[in-house]
């Protein structure tokens, strides 16, 4: 290592040449470093400095001679190698700077001690060794890496907002800003550029919230002030809020009618143009009105209407629980390019988007809306907005249609089984695909069944079910009786009830009484009609394809036998009951079975009840046999058009001896056909 005395020796003759370059100008007595970038002191001497290859130490013995100051320095300090050469002659003054700052780029810090002193340290530590502290304006010195500290006063932000815009910006090597909470302020040590630097910021920044807003008061004509602002606050949530501001701000005084908007001046047209258009003369908010309907039941209307109307205000209201209005401050999502945690930037919002924001709401029901049924006239009486009662008509027109309706033709026959038959559908010799008719065991010639239709060689249309059904054996059996031939119309969903049976009085109380009776009581009885016999339930659901589903419930009852009941006479009934849910096509005949009971009965010859005689000549006979019912179901989906509707109907009519009367009570203008001389002769 050179030695301290030599290289003090060589800084010494480097200043000496520098000096005798000056062409020997007069040496005055050092000054104090200049605090201010200008006016420089006119008496401050040129230097031309010229440290090439310098170390540490001879790089702070130049800093001592331009200062006159005595370097205090720690025994370890960082070594690098200066090379720091300016040949134009510069002020003294600027000649520390550019020392300081490269000593400052090397991590060295330099502070000043009293007048006579400087302190050279690492530069992490120069913020605990009492850096110059700058009072006024830091731009009043010329820009240097000096070490420095100032306090930064805030007037209008806030501490807490101002401190994390400095990231980037501060030198980490000197601890980062201590921020004072209290006074609303922050210590900072850095370069004199950098304060410079953080000075001019706060200039842009630190500034009352409202700068640049202008508040606007907009008398109301129409409207009321507390009700438009109530609307303004629905339409201008979400991202509409985020382009307009957080401190975009507008109230109702309802005392005058005003409202009162403070804004951004460049908002102010398009605030105009909302309130102008929401501002006019409109019609009472709620309307009656009483819609007939044509088809559907007014009760059934209304059922599906309130559902409708409750299940979309549930909707709006959970969808809109988190709305905000303006000034609220709720997290919105940040936009495409924006830094998550700074506060939007105002934007202006176009007026031409607000028609499409007063259009909404348009599809959805108000909170005044009711519906109630008349059924009386079969109404729908309304109560509601005008878009309320527009939107309920065009619901009302969609449901208020005429259902489609189909034709179910029944046949209920009962079958008798013998040891042979375990059922009655193959006793009757039936071929059945699932529930399906598909075809007859020995059906007559050219008979046929495809998709459970029965077709016949020469013939059209669809016979009568009973003749489908029991014509077609061959031989013709006669084992089987049918009991019912009803037919229903329905229509979709609505269910049909087919009854065969008996009605039976049933005792369910009785009285006594003192009368004058020989017993000396009066009794008496009460009495109800009971139904036995057989109930079909037919519910059809018609698809658009034509086929027909249909929920099916089947109960049979009859009477098992008798039994007394406080002298009553009552009856034991036993029921039989199933459900079933067929599918088929228009046209096609569907089986279904398996309602089976067992007969025992007793047969004597009119003797056999007397005495004696009955046992000696009586014929007695016992029989033993099981029935089955049988259930044929044939739906026909009717096209509304009466002509092919009614076409089985009055191939009926014409059997009947009564034709020319039913079909002139059908239509006024019939005329029938005169007699033959036959039809006179021999009259049907």
């Amino acid at each position: 290592m050179t030695p301290r005395f030599v290289r003090l020796c060589f800084a010494v003759l480097t200043v000496a040449l520098v000096f005798d370059a000056q062409a020997q100008a007069p040496v005055a007595a050092p000054p104090a470093p200049p605090t201010a970038a200008a006016p420089a002191n006119p008496d401050d001497e040129l230097v031309v400095l010229r440290l090439p290859d310098a170390d540490i130490d001879t790089v702070l013995t130049a800093l001592e001679i331009y200062t006159g100051r005595t370097i205090l320095r720690p025994a370890a300090l960082p070594t690098a190698t200066y090379n720091l050469k300016i040949a134009k002659p510069i002020p003294k003054w600027e000649a520390v700077l550019a020392i300081e700052t490269v000593l400052a780029l090397n991590l060295i810090g330099v502070t000043p001690l009293g007048d006579r002193f400087l302190k050279v340290v690492q530069l992490q530590s120069a913020r605990q060794e009492a850096p110059e502290l700058i009072s006024g304006s830091a731009l009043d010195r010329p820009a240097s890496g000096k070490v420095a500290v100032k306090i930064f006063q805030l007037e209008f932000l806030r501490i807490g907002e101002f401190v994390p815009m400095l990231q980037g910006i501060l030198n980490p090597f000197y601890g980062g800003p201590l921020q004072l909470q209290n006074a609303n302020a922050a210590l900072i040590t850095d370069s004199v550029s950098n304060l410079q630097r953080i000075e001019l910021l706060l200039q842009q920044l630190d500034k009352p919230a409202t700068a640049g807003m202008k508040p606007k008061f907009y008398t109301l004509r129409y409207a009321k002030a507390s009700d438009l602002v109530t609307k303004l606050r629905t339409i201008l949530t979400g991202t509409l809020q985020i382009q307009l501001g957080s401190a975009t701000s507008y109230n109702a005084d309802d005392r005058t009618n005003q409202i009162v908007l403070v804004t951004d001046l460049r908002q102010h047209a398009f605030f105009d143009d909302i309130i102008d258009r929401l501002d006019v003369k409109a019609d009472p908010n709620t309307r009656n009105d009483v819609i007939l309907l044509n088809h559907a039941k007014a009760a059934d209307i209304v059922n599906v209407l309130s559902r409708i109307i409750s299940g979309q205000t549930s909707a709006i209201q959970k969808q809109t629980s988190g709305s905000v209005r303006p000034g609220m401050g709720a997290p919105q999502p940040t936009p495409p390019g924006a830094v998550p945690g700074a506060p939007p930037a105002p934007g202006v919002v176009s007026a031409s988007a607000i028609d499409s924001i007063l259009g909404a709401g348009s599809s959805e029901f108000s909170s005044l809306m009711t519906v109630v049924n008349d059924d009386r006239s079969n109404s729908v009486v309304v109560s509601g907005t005008v878009d309320d009662i527009r939107l309920l008509r065009e619901l009302i027109a969609k449901l208020d249609i005429v259902l489609a309706q189909v034709r179910i033709e029944v046949v209920i026959a009962e079958v008798t089984l013998d040891d042979n038959h375990q059922s009655g559908i193959s006793a009757l010799g039936l071929k059945l695909d699932g529930d399906k008719l598909i075809g007859f065991s020995g059906t007559a010639s050219g008979i046929a069944v495809a998709n459970g239709t029965v077709t016949r060689p020469g013939l059209t249309g669809n016979w009568d079910l009973a003749a489908e059904i029991a014509i077609n054996t061959t031989p013709r059996k006669s084992n089987n009786t049918i009991l019912s031939v009803p037919a229903i119309v329905t229509s979709h969903g609505k269910q049909s009830i087919i009854f065969n049976g008996e009605t039976r009085p049933v005792v369910t109380g009785t009285v006594s009484a003192a009368g004058a009776s020989t017993a000396g009581l009066a009794t008496s009885s009460q009495v109800t009609q009971q139904m036995i016999g057989t109930t079909l339930t037919a519910t059809p659901f018609i698809g658009v394809d034509g086929s027909v589903q249909i929920d099916i419930k089947q109960t049979v009852e009859d009477v098992t036998g008798e039994v007394q009941v406080d002298n009553n006479k009552q009856y034991i009934i036993g029921k039989r009951e199933t459900t079933s849910y067929v599918t088929a096509k228009t046209g096609e005949i569907i089986v279904l079975g398996g309602f089976q009971k067992n007969i025992d009965t007793k047969s004597t010859s009119r003797l056999g009840p007397i005495p004696f005689l009955g046992d000696l000549f009586g014929s007695r006979g016992k029989r033993y046999y099981r029935q089955e019912l049988i259930f044929f179901l044939r739906p026909t989906v009717l096209t509304m058009n009466m002509a092919k509707d009614n076409a089985e109907t009055m191939k009926r009519v014409e059997q009947l001896p009564q034709r020319d009367e039913i079909k002139q009570q059908l239509d006024p203008s019939y005329q029938p056909p005169p007699k033959s001389i036959l039809d006179r002769v021999f009259p049907k």
